[in-house]
C-alpha cells in the first residue's frame, strides 16, 4: 500500500468512525443474510432516488415550467454523473476496504437526496440530481462487489436476486408512496423522507458491515490509474459483459422514463392510478425475483437470460403503443413489463460478478455500473429525441422507441452467450 492510500485509507476511518481490521471475519450464514438485506435497503433508497423523478415529471414540469426535454435532463443527468464517477471509482476500486468506499459513497448519495428535497429551482435540482448520481452509481457498484466477494459462485444467482429485491421493493412501497406523498404535501416530501431513512440505514451498515479486504493482496503494489485501466481492459471476456449490459440498459431506458407521462397523456390515467402501475409491478417481482435468482443458479446463465429477453419483448411492445384499454388490463401489462424487463438483469449481473477475477471485481463492476449509466443517459436522451407531443397532448413516436428497444435487445442475447464465468 502506498503512503497515499495508506492516508486516504486512514482519513476514511476518521471520518466515517470506521474499524481498522485487517481482514473480513468469517459469517456466519444468518450474518451474511443480514448483510445482504441491508445492501438490499441501501439498493432500495438509491433506486427510489433515482425512479422517483419519472412518475413525479407532471409535477416537476408544472413546478418549473420546463420542457419534456429538460425533464429528460433531470433523468440523464443522474444517469452521466453517475457514470463519470463509477469510470473514475474503476481504476482505484480494488485499493481499498469495500466498506469504506460504500459508506463514503452513501453518505455522498445522502448530500444529494437532501439537495434535492431543498431544491428551490430547476437548476439547483439539476446540479443535486448530478450529487445524488455521482455518488449513487459508486455506491450500487461496491455493494454488488461487496455480494460477488461475501457468497460462492452456486449461490451467487440467489443472493444478487436478494439484493436486487431493492427493485422490487422500490416499485411497491418507494415509488407509490412518494407519489402519494407528494400528492399531498409537494414533491420535496419524498426526498426529505428518503434522506432521513438514508441516515438510519448508514449507521445500521456501518455497524453490521465487517471490512472487506479479502480482495487485497498482502504486499501488492497498487496500480496506477492508466495502468489499472489496461489490467481490466485486457481481458476480453470484460468486453462482452460491458457490451452486454450497454445493450441491455439501452433497451429498457428507452422505453422507462417515457411510461408515466404516455400513461397519463395517452391513456388517460390518473396519477393515483398511476400509482397503483407501479405498485402492482413492483409487488408480482417479490414472488419472481427469488424464481428468476433460483433459475440463474440451477441453469446455464445465458440461457436463462436468453429466455427473460424474449419474454420481455412481448410487455416493451405492448407498453409502447397506445391500447386504449381498462386500468385492469394496464396493470396487467404493468405486472409483465415488471417481471421480465427487470428480471433480465438477474443473470445479467450474476454473470457479470463470475466474468471477473477477485482482485479485478471491484474494478470490474464500477467500469461496468459506469457502462450502464452512461447508458441509461443515452437511452433517456435518445428516447426523448424520438418523441413530440401533438396539439391535443398526446405523446407520439413510443411505438418506435419500443421497436428499437426490441432490437437492442435481441442482440444483448448473441453478446451474452460470450460472456465465460472465471469465478
Amino acid at each position: 500500500m502506498t503512503p497515499q492510500t495508506a492516508r486516504f485509507s486512514a482519513l476514511l476511518r476518521l471520518v466515517f468512525m470506521l474499524p481498522s481490521t485487517a481482514s473480513a471475519v468469517s459469517l456466519s450464514p444468518a450474518r451474511e443474510r443480514q448483510i445482504l438485506l441491508v445492501l438490499m435497503l441501501m439498493g432500495f433508497t438509491n433506486i427510489v432516488d433515482f425512479m422517483i423523478m419519472m412518475p413525479l415529471a407532471p409535477q416537476l414540469t408544472r413546478e418549473f415550467g420546463i420542457t419534456t426535454a429538460q425533464f429528460g435532463m433531470l433523468v440523464s443527468a443522474y444517469a452521466f454523473a453517475a457514470a463519470i464517477a463509477s469510470l473514475v471509482m474503476a481504476s482505484i476500486a480494488d485499493r481499498f476496504d469495500r466498506k469504506h468506499v460504500l459508506l463514503l459513497s452513501y453518505g455522498g448519495l445522502i448530500v444529494g437526496t437532501l439537495g434535492c428535497a431543498l431544491a428551490p429551482t430547476y437548476a439547483v435540482l439539476l446540479l443535486a440530481r448530478v450529487v445524488a448520481g455521482a455518488f449513487g452509481g459508486i455506491q450500487s457498484a461496491i455493494a454488488l462487489s461487496i455480494v460477488g466477494d461475501l457468497v460462492p459462485d452456486e449461490r451467487r444467482g440467489r443472493a444478487m436476486a436478494l439484493v436486487m429485491m431493492s427493485f422490487s421493493f422500490a416499485a411497491v412501497v418507494g415509488v407509490p408512496l412518494s407519489i402519494y406523498v407528494a400528492a399531498l404535501g409537494g414533491w420535496h416530501i419524498p426526498f426529505f423522507a428518503l434522506s432521513a431513512l438514508c441516515v438510519v440505514l448508514y449507521v445500521v451498515a456501518q455497524r453490521l458491515i465487517p471490512s472487506m479486504r479479502r480482495h487485497l493482496i498482502a504486499g501488492a503494489k497498487p496500480v496506477g490509474l492508466i495502468q489499472g485501466y489496461a489490467q481490466l481492459l485486457s481481458v476480453p471476456n470484460h468486453w462482452w459483459a460491458f457490451l452486454t449490459s450497454t445493450l441491455v440498459i439501452m433497451s429498457g431506458m428507452m422505453v422507462i422514463p417515457f411510461i408515466a407521462p404516455t400513461r397519463i397523456a395517452n391513456e388517460a390515467m390518473s396519477e393515483t392510478q398511476l400509482a397503483y402501475f407501479y405498485l402492482i409491478g413492483g409487488a408480482v417481482t417479490i414472488v419472481t425475483r427469488p424464481w428468476i435468482g433460483r433459475l440463474t443458479d440451477k441453469h446455464y446463465r445465458p440461457s436463462v437470460f436468453y429466455w427473460m429477453v424474449i419474454f420481455s419483448i412481448i410487455p416493451i411492445v405492448l407498453v409502447t403503443h397506445r391500447l386504449g384499454v381498462s386500468l385492469f388490463w394496464q396493470l396487467g401489462i404493468a405486472a409483465l413489463f415488471f417481471i421480465f424487463v427487470s428480471g433480465r438483469f438477474i443473470p445479467l449481473t450474476a454473470m457479470n460478478a463470475a466474468a471477473s477475477t477477485p482482485q479485478l471485481r471491484g474494478r470490474m463492476m464500477s467500469f461496468s455500473s459506469a457502462v450502464q449509466n452512461f447508458s441509461t443517459g443515452m437511452a433517456a436522451v435518445i428516447g426523448g429525441a424520438m418523441l413530440t407531443t401533438s396539439p391535443t397532448g398526446a405523446i407520439l413516436g413510443y411505438e418506435a422507441v419500443g421497436y428499437l428497444s426490441c432490437l437492442l435487445a435481441m442482440a444483448a442475447i448473441a453478446a451474452a452467450y460470450k460472456i465465460r464465468a472465471v469465478s
